[in-house]
C-alpha cells in the first residue's frame, strides 16, 4: 500500500503538515477562530445600550430577554454574540443564523433546520464535555441558539503554537472521548470532531463544540445527495467511501486529533481536497514519535481504515487514563532539618488536636535559598496597596480578577485560561479583635491544612479522595515562615480534577500575617509549568513589613 494518499507522481512535495513548534509554554492571546471561545475576561464589559457605536446589532434584544453586546466569532452557519440573559442576570452565547437572503429558500429552510438540530443535539446531552443549550429564541422565523458562555481557547489555536506532550493530550482527548461516549448514548454522532471544535476552558475544563452537522438516530439526513459534511481531512475513511458511519467514525476522528496534537501533523492534510480524502483512503502516517506507549496504541487503533478493526470507546479510554494519570513523582528540594521551640494558640489545639500539630512540627524544614535569581523576561511586578501591604510578581499575561467583599488586603491573578491563579492575603492585627491571628506562620500553616484536609475550604477542593499535603517550617527572608505543598481533587462530581498548590505563610514582627497560594493543575502539560510559576511567585513575594 502506497502512502502518498493517491498523489500524482512529482507532487510529494505538497504539504502535509501544520506549522507547528515543539512544545512550548502557552501563549495567552484572544483568538477569534472557534466562535464559543473567548478570553475569560476579569470583570465583564459595560454591557452596550442600543444604538451605542460597536459591532451592529450590538444591543439589540433576542427573544425579549437576550441582550447583544459584542461578537465572539463566526463559523459556516452562524455568528455567535456574547450576550447577556436580562431575565437571571448572566451572560451567555448567541449563536446568530447567517445565511445569505439570495440562498434559495429550500437551502435556507436547510440550513435554519441544522441550527434547530445541533440545539436538538447538544440539549439531549447532559456531560460536562458538551457545551450546554439553554434556549432556542426564533425571530422573523430564524433559530438563535442560546449557549452556555465557555471562556476559553480551541485546541486549534493552541496547536498553532506547539505540540502538546503525551499527558496533556491524553487527558484531553480523555474528556472529548466522554462528550462522544455520550452523545452515542443518546443516539448522535457528532461527525465533525478536529481541534477548531474541541474548547479547553478555565478550570481544566474541556468541551467538545458544535454539533451542527451532527445525525441523529430518527431524523432525516440533511446531507444533499452525492455530498459529505465535515472537515476532510478528519473524515472517517467509510464517510468517505459513503458507507454508514457509526460511533467508530467519530473515533476515528479523535485518533487524527491526537496524532496531530501529539506528532505536529495533520496526517491526511494535502493541498486540495481530493487529494486529502484520497489520503484518507490510502495513506498510511507515520508511527508517532511524541506519542509513546498506551498513547500510539490509541493512535494505531483509532487509524485503522476498517472501523471493526479500531478499538471501541472502553478500550481507548484505559489506554488514555494510563498515559493521563501515571503515578505521581515526588517532588524533590534541597533542605536540612532543624528544631524550634514554638507557642500554639488555644485554636489550634482545639480545633486541630494535639496529634495534627505535633506531626506539622516534626517536619519543620529550611528551604534552601528559594529566593534566588532576577525576575524572568514575561513578568512584571504588581503593587498592590498600602492595605495588602505586599508586592507580588506575575507573568506579564496574567490579570487581576475581582474578588467580592474584598477590602484591599488581598488579591486575586489569573492566566487568560483559568488554569493557573495567585491569590495573596494580609491578616492585619490592629484589626484582629478577637484574636484569631495565630503567633506563628506555621500555625497558620497548621489551621489552614486543618481545614483544606476537611474539606472545608471554599476553593472547590473535595473532600474525597482526601487532599495530601504536609504544612512545615521553612524561611522567608531569613525570618521564620509556614510552607505546604497541597494535592488535592476539585469538588466537581461530574469532571473531578488533579490540582496541586504551593502555599507560603509569613508572620511579621508587627503581627500581621501574609499568605500566598499558587495553584494549578496537578496532573497534565501545564503542571510543570505551573510548578515553575510558582517557584518564580514565591522568590519574587515582598512583604512591605518585616
Amino acid at each position: 500500500m502506497n502512502s502518498d494518499g493517491g498523489a500524482p507522481r512529482g507532487r510529494s512535495d505538497e504539504p502535509t503538515s501544520f506549522a507547528l513548534q515543539p512544545p512550548g509554554p502557552p501563549v495567552a492571546v484572544p483568538v477569534p477562530d472557534n466562535p464559543y471561545a473567548t478570553p475569560a475576561p476579569v470583570v465583564a464589559p459595560r454591557q452596550a445600550s442600543p444604538g451605542e457605536p460597536g459591532d451592529p446589532g450590538s444591543g439589540r434584544l433576542i427573544g425579549g430577554r437576550y441582550r447583544l453586546l459584542d461578537k465572539l466569532g463566526h463559523g459556516g452557519m452562524g455568528t455567535v454574540w456574547r450576550a447577556r440573559d436580562e431575565t437571571v442576570d448572566r451572560e451567555v452565547a448567541v449563536k446568530e443564523p447567517r445565511v445569505p437572503d439570495t440562498l434559495p429558500e429550500r437551502e435556507r429552510a436547510t440550513a435554519y433546520e441544522r441550527m434547530r438540530r445541533e440545539a436538538r443535539a447538544a440539549a439531549r446531552l447532559d456531560h460536562p464535555a458538551v457545551v450546554g443549550v439553554h434556549d432556542v429564541a426564533v425571530v422573523e422565523g430564524r433559530p438563535w441558539i442560546v449557549m452556555e458562555l465557555v471562556r476559553g481557547r480551541s485546541l486549534g489555536s493552541v496547536l498553532q503554537e506547539g505540540t502538546l506532550d503525551a499527558r496533556e493530550a491524553a487527558r484531553i482527548g480523555l474528556q472529548v472521548l466522554g462528550a462522544l461516549e455520550a452523545a452515542h448514548a443518546a443516539g448522535i454522532l457528532h461527525r465533525d470532531v478536529k481541534p477548531d471544535n474541541v474548547l479547553l476552558g478555565r478550570h481544566d475544563r474541556v468541551v467538545l463544540t458544535d454539533f451542527g452537522i451532527a445525525q441523529i438516530d430518527g431524523e432525516t439526513d440533511l446531507t444533499d445527495t452525492g455530498g459529505f459534511v465535515g472537515s476532510p481531512e478528519y473524515i472517517a475513511p467509510e464517510r468517505v467511501l459513503g458507507h454508514r458511519p457509526g460511533p467508530a467514525s467519530d473515533l476515528w476522528s479523535l485518533g487524527v486529533v491526537l496524532y496531530a496534537a501529539t506528532e505536529g501533523v495533520s496526517p491526511f492534510r494535502r493541498s486540495n481536497t481530493p487529494a486529502t480524502l484520497q489520503s484518507v483512503l490510502n495513506a498510511v502516517p507515520a508511527p508517532p514519535a511524541g506519542a509513546p506507549g498506551p498513547l500510539a496504541e490509541v493512535l494505531d487503533g483509532l487509524l485503522r481504515k476498517d472501523p471493526a478493526l479500531r478499538p471501541d470507546a472502553a478500550r481507548v479510554r484505559a489506554l488514555l487514563t494510563e498515559v493521563a494519570h501515571p503515578p505521581a513523582p515526588v517532588p524533590t528540594q534541597e533542605v536540612r532539618v532543624v528544631t524550634r521551640g514554638l507557642r500554639l494558640g488555644r485554636r489550634a489545639w482545639t480545633a486541630l488536636g494535639a496529634a495534627v500539630v505535633a506531626a506539622a512540627l516534626a517536619g519543620y524544614l529550611v528551604v534552601a535559598d528559594p529566593f534566588a535569581g532576577p525576575l524572568p523576561d514575561g513578568w512584571t511586578e504588581r503593587g498592590l496597596g498600602s492595605r495588602a501591604g505586599m508586592t507580588i510578581a506575575v507573568p506579564t499575561a496574567f490579570t487581576k480578577e475581582e474578588i467580592p467583599d474584598s477590602d484591599g488586603t488581598d488579591a486575586l491573578f489569573s492566566d487568560p485560561s483559568g488554569a493557573v491563579w495567585i491569590r495573596v492575603d494580609r491578616d492585619i492585627k490592629a484589626e484582629d479583635t478577637n484574636d484569631e491571628i495565630p503567633g506563628t506562620a506555621l500555625e497558620r500553616a497548621v489551621a489552614d491544612w486543618g481545614v483544606v484536609k476537611g474539606g472545608r475550604y471554599s476553593w472547590d477542593i473535595a473532600a474525597k479522595p482526601v487532599p495530601v499535603g504536609k504544612p512545615q517550617g521553612a524561611r522567608y527572608r531569613d525570618r521564620d515562615a509556614g510552607e505546604n505543598t497541597v494535592r488535592y481533587t476539585t469538588a466537581d462530581s461530574t469532571a473531578p480534577r488533579p490540582r496541586e498548590a504551593r502555599a507560603l505563610y509569613y508572620r511579621a514582627g508587627n503581627g500581621d500575617m501574609y499568605t500566598i497560594w499558587i495553584d494549578y493543575p496537578g496532573a497534565g502539560h501545564f503542571t510543570e509549568e505551573g510548578r515553575r510559576i510558582a517557584a518564580t511567585a514565591l522568590a519574587n513575594w515582598d512583604v512591605h513589613t518585616l
